[in-house]
């Protein structure tokens, strides 16, 4: 199986379990792997035989942007369902990061990583 891959999809939205991350907001980070077939496209180079990836930035910015949940491994599940409802996706792989978490202290990063199959024929 080919793979997609669509890195550094940047977003603000208002997902965390402080109360403050739902109301403040906070930047967000994903990394895409979208296991689909790709000889088509690279048969006939046209934009009609593959995934338009920016379908997948798209989904993904309105995502975050738009729905608020208190933990990120939902936020993740919520992309990656979205995903895989597109015609001719194998499996998706959605790496989310939280970029500024509000830990005391800590300068880091916090990221889920999930790998989802598609459900439908």
């Amino acid at each position: 199986m080919d793979r997609l891959y669509v890195n550094n999809i940047r977003a603000y939205g208002y997902t965390g379990a402080l109360s403050e991350e739902q109301v403040l907001g906070q930047w967000f980070s994903v990394d895409l792997v979208l296991s689909l077939d790709l000889s088509p496209a690279g048969k006939t180079d046209r934009l009609g035989d593959t995934y338009n990836y920016v379908q997948a930035v798209e989904t993904v910015q309105q995502i975050i942007q738009t729905r608020k949940f208190a933990l990120i491994e939902k936020l993740a599940e919520t992309i990656a369902q979205s995903l895989l409802e597109a015609a001719g996706i194998h499996q998706v792989q959605v790496r989310l990061t939280k970029c500024t978490p509000p830990i005391p202290n800590f300068d880091g990063t916090i990221t889920v990583e999930i790998t989802r199959p598609c459900n439908h024929g």
